[in-house]
């Protein structure tokens, strides 16, 4: 009888607290949740299109024609379509460029950021130029992770590829980052072939000593409108290489939206990453979206396809009309990109 009445008692604890979690647990949001049941809670912001360097394979030497001023989304646009999209269940963003570090708010816009409830991480990608001296004032606003491209560890070439001076620089805020505490701090390396495929050991043995997660970025070189595949070192070909000279790497579990295939060699403070853009894609477990500098959401880094929140926001568009407008173009992303 005794039994009974206490698996009843348990049953009723559970439906209990099965209705206490439907009515209180934040359901992920239908507008960030696409056809193929991708959960979209990491927004990328770019902040400027500007940039302080003329990377070879990304700018032209003159740079690029810049959107008018008056086109860009203002800080207030950004933070009210930052608070959207946390509301429905975007839990990081990442401030990216041109260079993220240049804008003269940014260390207002991360402390904005910061107040927002629901967001869990604020990260930002840099060249680096700026970033030791701005970082304390970053870190106190709210900054939790940061990513910093290099493609070369020798100076000279450094030059040669961003056609500025400044290696020193992003050395310089490297080491300030490690000093403040991030950990890993994350360093992005595009690897081309005939430029720095040769230093890939190079940049493997600097997270002996030091807690960096070095990711080796597969390039898709672009010739006009052609791809160039004789440029591109291959993931595996890369695991090869860093194999042969330390046979002990161990794989390293990654988280299920993430875009690297995590290693590291026993014994070493930091890790290495490769980011297989090209030869496997992660497609199927993207949960990632695009706010660009002129406000345009892009659902895929590699499609086309783009709707202008800043212009329905300058119309007046309401919340539920702005959310309407993302579902649809978050409802429209493929499958895979191309």
């Amino acid at each position: 009888m005794w039994k009974s009445w206490k698996l009843h008692t348990d049953v009723r604890e559970l439906s209990r607290r099965r209705q206490f979690l439907r009515e209180h647990a934040a359901p992920f949001s239908a507008f960030l949740t696409d056809s193929f049941g991708r959960q979209h809670s990491y927004l990328r912001i770019s902040l400027t299109e500007k940039c302080n360097l003329r990377c070879q394979y990304c700018m032209p030497e003159e740079g690029v024609p810049l959107t008018p001023k008056a086109n860009l989304l203002t800080t207030e646009e950004i933070l009210t379509l930052a608070r959207l999209f946390v509301k429905e269940g975007v839990d990081k963003i990442r401030l990216t460029g041109g260079e993220p570090l240049i804008r003269p708010d940014v260390v207002d816009i991360v402390a904005q950021l910061q107040r927002l409830e629901g967001l869990r991480t604020i990260g930002v990608t840099t060249n680096g130029i700026n970033l030791a001296r701005l970082l304390p004032q970053l870190q106190k606003a709210g900054l939790s992770a940061i990513n910093i491209s290099l493609d070369t560890l020798v100076p000279a070439k450094f030059e040669f590829i961003v056609r500025r001076k400044g290696f020193h620089k992003v050395m310089e805020g490297i080491h300030k980052a490690i000093e403040l505490g991030y950990n890993p701090v994350k360093v992005n390396c595009v690897v081309m072939r005939g430029l720095n495929e040769d230093e890939l050991l190079d940049f493997a043995a600097l997270t002996e000593g030091l807690p960096l997660d070095v990711r080796f970025i597969e390039y898709m070189p672009f010739d006009g409108n052609k791809w160039n595949f004789k440029k591109m070192v291959s993931y595996k070909e890369m695991l090869d290489t860093v194999r042969q000279q330390w046979p002990e790497l161990e794989k390293v579990p990654e988280e299920e939206s993430s875009t690297a295939k995590a290693f590291k060699i026993p014994g070493f403070q930091g890790q290495i990453s490769f980011i297989t853009s090209m030869s496997e894609h992660f497609c199927g477990t993207c949960n990632r979206l695009r706010i660009t500098a002129d406000g345009n959401l892009k659902v895929c880094l590699f499609g086309n396809s783009e709707v202008s929140l800043r212009d329905h926001l300058r119309a007046g568009a309401s919340e539920q009309e702005l959310l309407r407008i993302i579902g649809a173009a978050v409802g429209r992303k493929k499958r895979q990109h191309a």
